[in-house]
């Protein structure tokens, strides 16, 4: 989620590079999140290519705030 959150769009081949992981992890977690309207999916071709591209909701975001929140008060209150 984090690499949606700081990019307006990204790819499926993009996203795998950047997070470093294979095709089936990276699919399970997309499809996850997708499950949940975390993140919306287009679909195209590029020439004769298939691109996939993923995209956060404003659910999406609301979640990643909202967990980000429940982590930083997790932090605090361990001080």
């Amino acid at each position: 989620m984090s690499a949606l959150i700081v990019n307006d769009t990204l790819d499926f081949n993009n996203l795998k590079e950047y997070l470093e992981v294979t095709d089936g992890n990276l699919a399970s977690h997309l499809k996850a999140l997708e499950k949940e309207e975390y993140v919306a999916v287009t679909k195209s071709f590029i020439g004769r290519k298939p691109n996939t591209q993923y995209v956060v909701t404003k659910q999406g975001k609301q979640a990643f705030e909202e967990h980000i929140t429940a982590l930083e008060d997790l932090i605090k209150s361990q001080r």
